[in-house]
């Protein structure tokens, strides 16, 4: 999902690097951050919670945007985004670094996944709900509010 990110921002004309939050040690040399990390039995992923947290002070300094994956079923269109299990995490983090915005895209989960409660979930609910357009839509967004004029 970073990827596809990643490559709608540069197709859209921003100069977007996709790293992982665990390896970043400086945000020196960015102009803007986009956020994001999988929705897991009801908690935003630990390395993007970290980011927030260590990065806040540098982040409220700049653009920011968040973004969740990981409902496994149509509660984003059936009960709508406030009712995923996780989102307060990631509204939490979003004040934390003053973000501009945050959305929760579907997530995926393999049939074959590994760990508990990874494997015990994929026995009902694999399957990928991720939506690739909505993805690369959101982020060409993104790089409008990123490159001013017309477009």
């Amino acid at each position: 999902m970073a990827e596809w990110i990643g490559e709608a921002l540069r197709s859209a004309g921003v100069d977007a690097e996709v790293r992982n939050a665990r390896e970043v040690r400086s945000l020196a040399g960015y102009g803007a951050v986009v956020l994001g990390g999988a929705l897991y039995t009801g908690r935003w992923h630990r390395h993007a919670r970290r980011f927030a947290r260590r990065f806040a002070r540098q982040l409220r300094m700049r653009p920011v945007w968040l973004f969740a994956s990981g409902p496994l079923d149509d509660s984003l269109t059936a009960g709508g985004p406030e009712k995923v299990p996780g989102i307060k995490a990631v509204e939490r983090a979003a004040r934390r670094v003053n973000a501009r915005d945050y959305t929760i895209f579907g997530g995926r989960l393999q049939a074959d996944a590994h760990g508990f409660p990874a494997a015990a979930m994929a026995k009902t609910m694999a399957g990928d709900f991720r939506d690739p357009q909505r993805v690369r839509q959101w982020a060409t967004g993104r790089a409008a509010e990123l490159i001013p004029g017309p477009r």
